[in-house]
């Protein structure tokens, strides 16, 4: 272990100076058996999947076991945040990383019969163990501050270990039970997510979603963290279509936007003197912007427009 804990330094690098001719190799792994997988990187060409192997996590060596193997990421991307393997696990290591789920599993009773006892307002959410026995995390929610000192003594006393409690928000809750979204997968949060983004009203909108909280909400009762995935995208294409409320000359009448359908890259608009609403396809909505383009140049060169119903229109800016 004391040979290990001498490489500290170089953790973040993706091999020791003395090793970087050799081949890297990556693999996803698990700390817990229903747990997130990440990235390790590793001089270790023949591990297997099933296998535990040891990783190096906040100065000391962590089991965990090898999800599968992974292709190298492309040149220049960044893997400065993937955990490295040192070697396998041997034999008591091995049963510590079985141990663990019951280990964890007895900590959360106790600790939650303890919170009963003292009638402390907070709800416990998991309890995590190191598998050297080195310290007990034990997360929980509360609507506020908690006094929880008197259950520190207690939960040291019965572990005989260190002991940290940790307040968390609803988001990172959900992130640790998991559970099935409304699209039938396994949730974002507890599948893949590490970091939770900020996640605004303004992204529903941007891809003309209803704005219901229900539809529009997880399990959590927060904003969808997948609002964030295609947002950058509507917005992009929005930027070079027309705008709500623009006019547009199509086949000698001049339409208002009323919508826009950014993946059909089609337009919904209705004529100025009444009727149905029409479809203006791609082609048809750049033909009536080029029209308009096409006037406002000739009244500045002082002569007629280019056909009697061709009417000038004011042009959207293209910032933001």
């Amino acid at each position: 272990m004391t040979d290990h804990s001498a490489e500290q330094h170089d953790s973040s690098s993706h091999v020791s100076s003395d090793r970087q001719d050799e081949a890297v190799h990556f693999y996803r792994v698990r700390c817990r058996p229903l747990g997130q997988e990440h990235l390790a990187r590793s001089l270790l060409a023949d591990v297997s999947p099933g296998e535990i192997v040891m990783i190096r996590a906040e100065e000391r060596l962590e089991p965990v076991r090898l999800a599968c193997r992974v292709p190298a990421p492309l040149p220049g991307k960044c893997v400065d945040h993937a955990w490295e393997i040192i070697r396998r696990a041997n034999a008591e290591e091995q049963d510590r990383l079985t141990q663990l789920p019951a280990r964890e599993r007895i900590a959360a009773a106790f600790c939650k019969e303890r919170i009963r006892a003292l009638n402390l307002p907070m709800h416990l959410v998991q309890a995590e163990c190191y598998a050297n026995g080195s310290k007990v995390i034990f997360y929980f929610t509360a609507e506020n501050r908690v006094d929880f000192r008197e259950l520190v003594k207690d939960l040291v006393q019965e572990f005989r270990t260190r002991v940290e409690m940790r307040q968390i928000g609803v988001r990172h809750e959900t992130q640790m039970t998991g559970g099935i979204g409304a699209c039938g997968r396994e949730l974002c949060c507890a599948a893949f997510l590490h970091n939770f983004e900020s996640v605004s009203i303004k992204m529903a909108k941007a891809q003309d979603l209803p704005l219901n909280p229900a539809k529009i909400s997880g399990v959590c009762n927060r904003l969808l963290c997948c609002l964030t995935y295609e947002f950058e995208s509507y917005r992009a294409i929005k930027r070079e279509m027309p705008r709500l409320g623009q006019q547009l000359c199509h086949a000698d009448k001049i339409y208002k936007v009323t919508r826009v359908l950014p993946m059909q890259g089609a337009v919904q608009a209705v004529a100025e003197e009444g009727g149905a609403e029409v479809t203006l396809t791609e082609a048809q909505w750049r033909e009536a912007e080029n029209a308009a383009l096409r006037g406002d140049d000739a009244r500045k060169k002082g002569k007629p427009k280019e056909g009697a119903a061709v009417k000038s229109f004011p042009r959207k800016s293209r910032k933001g």
